[in-house]
């Protein structure tokens, strides 16, 4: 039997880099690996050079409850000794929801995790420091695989979001390939979070097929395009 803790990743600004370089430093439109095996680590008290193996095996599904919007912001940094100060650009999501499902076959292991999550050693952040994580982050353990959990959960939307939705929407739901399947390759699957030398290994991710379809209630949007882009 699989068992998932549902996590709600809501905030008025998120961040989750996987291909950030130099001066920019951008986010994914979803979740990333790395950014959830953070936050565990984190609030299991582990240090940036302790190993982070048994997390990073921990199946992981993501389901969009509200997209948000990128939002980009300019920073000035001066490293010592430099004449001038560089630009540096960041970019984030604003006003996004998420449900995050951490999956294991060991029950103990997800209880042990939300114990963690709600009485953290460190502070959590949706993936950058200056993004905390909500008070409310851990919704509930539930012995069901993630996917099968995102599937029953329910839409964690604003209601400013759902007025600005149709009256039927579909949530997509990102997870881990199985093996043998192919998807979207992402390289932020953390072996070392040393400051030293980060190493990340690859993930395929996959689109399910079928999202959570969820009626709304408070739906006015009538344009079906705006529904397939945003859904995807």
């Amino acid at each position: 039997m699989a068992h998932s803790l549902l996590l709600l990743l809501k905030g008025p600004m998120q961040s989750w880099g996987d291909s950030s370089r130099y001066k920019q430093r951008t986010t994914n439109p979803v979740p990333t690996k790395s950014g959830i095996v953070g936050l565990l680590a984190a609030a299991q008290g582990r240090r940036r050079t302790d190993p982070v193996e048994d997390l990073a095996e921990l199946t992981l599904a993501v389901r969009v409850d509200q997209p948000g919007s990128l939002l980009r912001d300019y920073q000035t940094a001066m490293a010592e000794g430099a004449k001038h100060a560089s630009l540096v650009t960041r970019y984030y999501l604003s006003d996004a929801v998420f449900v995050a499902a951490v999956e294991s076959p060991h029950r103990e292991i997800v209880d042990g995790l939300a114990a963690a999550l709600r009485n953290p050693r460190y502070p959590l952040y949706l993936g950058r420091r200056s993004c905390p994580a909500p008070v409310n982050l851990v919704l509930k353990v539930v012995d069901k695989p993630g996917v099968e959990a995102l599937h029953a959960e329910e839409w964690h939307a604003s209601q400013s979001h759902r007025k600005a939705r149709a009256k039927s929407v579909e949530l997509p739901i990102y997870r881990d390939a199985r093996p043998g399947e192919t998807g979207i390759a992402r390289q932020d699957v953390p072996v070392s979070f040393s400051q030293e030398h980060r190493v990340y290994r690859w993930r395929n991710v996959v689109l399910e097929e079928s999202g959570v379809k969820v009626s709304n209630d408070l739906g006015t949007s009538v344009d079906p395009f705006f529904e397939t882009v945003i859904s995807s």
